[in-house]
């Protein structure tokens, strides 16, 4: 046998198998698991079960022999009753004995408890679901803001950066009692722990009305390879397209005013401004119209003045941080036939990436130059 790592000591006699095998379950860990589960508004499914005040994500206790994996299924068709391959990792956390506050009868060593993604379900599935006798007494579908009142504060940790991994698309994140050990962008800015404001307004395609005002301009600002600017607030971390209200110095041009506000508000220097659409509920006093464009670059941040964290997602990661419910779809086709309309490609699915420095981009081309962080 070679033991994958030895006592501290390397002076005395190498350890027996019964030795070393004794020193490692001396030092074992429980093993967890849960399943995130969003619905089509990004909303997640807790549990409420009849042993806590606290709910709960779909999980459980890992059994002797049993891969984790294969444990969230096994959850998934106990707790819900519903069969499904779960397959996809999105975080693993150390949760240590002090942040539990287990009673010391149960003896609890610590834990490591695996994160995985159950996807997106739809109507149907989420109406196949069956709960059993007992143990879970009902299941919601909640804001993501809404988890540090619904769970315990751990629990609450684990499920957001499980949430921002699953955003950021770049796969599973090592948490420690549920903060990432390499915090992104969106771990950073703490999105989705404000509520996120809800507009279900439909996108219409047409020019604004005659005597509608325009109440703000906003854009969806493309880098050359496909993805779009966010910015994300430093206080609530919600997140945003750049834009803002016209002045009377846009002498009308709604397309100025996007050009005017990008580089007011996010120091950012676009060209090629292309009419998405407007939105206006039935009774709105105006209409918000939507824009997308080309960047040819990002100005320093800092020197002025801005404050708002920057960053590069596909238009796909940033609908998952706004709540524009079942219009969602519409806004995104028409997102992409105005990006075909600027020439540029399809995003290919990557981590966020924050830019807190200048940038500069070639005119053509689908590799941009970034200088910011990750």
């Amino acid at each position: 046998m070679t033991p994958t790592s030895m006592p501290d000591d390397p002076s005395g006699p190498a350890p027996t198998d019964e030795e070393y095998g004794a020193l490692r379950a001396s030092a074992a860990l429980w093993a967890g698991t849960s399943v995130l589960i969003t619905n089509a508004l990004g909303q997640v499914l807790v549990q409420h079960v009849d042993y806590l005040e606290t709910c709960l994500l779909p999980g459980g206790a890992v059994d002797r022999g049993e891969s984790p994996a294969h444990a969230a299924s096994r959850e998934l068709h106990e707790e819900l009753g519903v069969t499904a391959v779960v397959d996809r990792g999105l975080g693993v956390d150390w949760v240590s004995r002090e942040t539990m506050g287990a009673p010391p009868a149960l003896r609890f060593p610590g834990e490591l408890l695996h994160v995985f993604d159950g996807g997106t379900w739809d109507d149907a599935r989420i109406g196949a679901i069956r709960l059993p006798e007992s143990e879970i007494k009902a299941i919601d579908f909640v804001e993501p803001a809404r988890l540090p009142d619904l769970m315990t504060p751990r629990d609450a940790r684990r499920a957001l950066s499980a949430l921002r991994a699953r955003v950021n698309g770049a796969g599973a994140v090592i948490l420690e009692n549920g903060v990432p050990i390499a915090p992104g962008v969106l771990d950073r800015a703490g999105t989705l722990s404000t509520p996120r404001p809800r507009d279900h307004a439909a996108l219409h395609r047409g020019p604004v009305p005659a005597g509608l005002p325009v109440g703000t301009c906003s854009g969806w600002l493309f880098a050359p390879d496909g993805r779009v600017l966010l910015l994300l607030d430093p206080d609530t971390g919600l997140a945003a397209l750049p834009g803002g209200p016209p002045t009377p110095a846009d002498d009308g041009d709604v397309a100025a005013t996007l050009v005017r506000t990008a580089a007011e508000g996010a120091v950012a220097h676009l060209t090629d401004p292309v009419y998405v659409g407007h939105l206006a509920e039935p009774d709105a006093p105006c209409a918000r119209v939507r824009w997308a464009a080309a960047l040819t670059g990002l100005g320093p941040a800092v020197e002025a003045g801005y404050r708002c964290r920057r960053a590069l997602a596909t238009p796909e990661q940033a609908v998952q941080l706004f709540d524009w419910g079942p219009q969602t779809a519409d806004q995104l086709t028409a997102v992409h036939e105005a990006r075909q309309r600027l020439g540029l490609p399809r995003a290919a699915l990557q981590a966020l990436t924050e830019l807190a420095l200048p940038v500069a981009w070639p005119s053509t081309g689908p590799h941009p130059t970034v200088q910011g962080s990750g």
